[in-house]
């Protein structure tokens, strides 16, 4: 395990306005990479890039091209791509009985496991192009658990974390490593009007720095097609998966 030196690397990040995706910018850059935020927020993201001295990108996941172009604005600005993070999410609003919403549905889908599809799919080029680099996909613990409260999300999540341990072995060859960071409840917008009840109940909301420290420590590894699971009070490090039964 080498720590991750920053210093001449250009890094994407999507969602990258706010949240997680700022903090990790803020680190990143702290170590000397040059950040490139990718977000439909333009106030924030465009605030947040200018102390950084990095660029902003108008970037709505949903659409495939708007993730080609950021991934063409990180190269164009600053030569290559060494790193994607697919951190864009949304929760989902909409559960699957008489409250079912198609509208919120489809735009859960396709900001949470869409934007990672076609995000993967425009940053491999790019990656390939630098002989190598890093994907991390921002993917949760409701990925790794039942999650009965709002199972549209489990399923988006889910199907982000087998997308990566699929494309983990698939392209750790070429030294394209891509791997999945899965936080319980942190403390971003994401969390909206169940913050107050998670506090009523007890149950412990993450710090964003723990999910930092759980990126970084992927970055600083060696392996591919992990899903880190960070939650409050543990280390974190990579779910243990159990093999399926074989053919006999």
């Amino acid at each position: 395990m080498v720590a991750f030196d920053g210093a001449g690397k250009v890094a994407l990040i999507t969602g990258g306005s706010n949240g997680i995706g700022a903090a990790v910018a803020r680190r990143l850059a702290g170590l000397g990479a040059r950040v490139v935020l990718a977000d439909i927020d333009e106030e924030r993201g465009g605030a947040l890039a200018a102390e950084l001295d990095g660029r902003f990108v108008r970037c709505d996941v949903r659409e495939p091209a708007d993730s080609a172009a950021a991934v063409a604005a990180a190269v164009d600005a600053y030569g290559g791509l060494d790193l994607a993070f697919l951190n864009a999410g949304v929760s989902t609003g909409t559960g699957l009985d008489g409250d079912f919403d198609l509208a919120l549905y489809r735009r859960a889908m396709a900001i949470n496991l869409d934007g990672v599809v076609y995000g993967v799919h425009a940053a491999l080029p790019a990656l390939r192009a630098r002989g190598g680099g890093d994907i991390i996909a921002t993917a949760s613990m409701a990925g790794l658990t039942a999650t009965p409260f709002d199972p549209i999300y489990g399923a988006n999540k889910a199907a982000v974390v087998g997308l990566v341990r699929a494309l983990g072995p698939a392209h750790a060859e070429e030294g394209i490593r891509v791997n999945a960071l899965c936080p319980s409840f942190a403390d971003t917008d994401i969390l909206g009007g169940i913050k107050d009840h998670l506090a009523e109940t007890g149950f412990p909301i993450l710090e964003v720095g723990k999910v930092v420290e759980a990126f970084m420590a992927i970055l600083d590894g060696d392996d591919a097609g992990e899903a880190w699971f960070v939650v409050p009070g543990r280390e974190s490090g990579p779910f243990k998966f159990r093999g399926v039964p074989g053919p006999r």
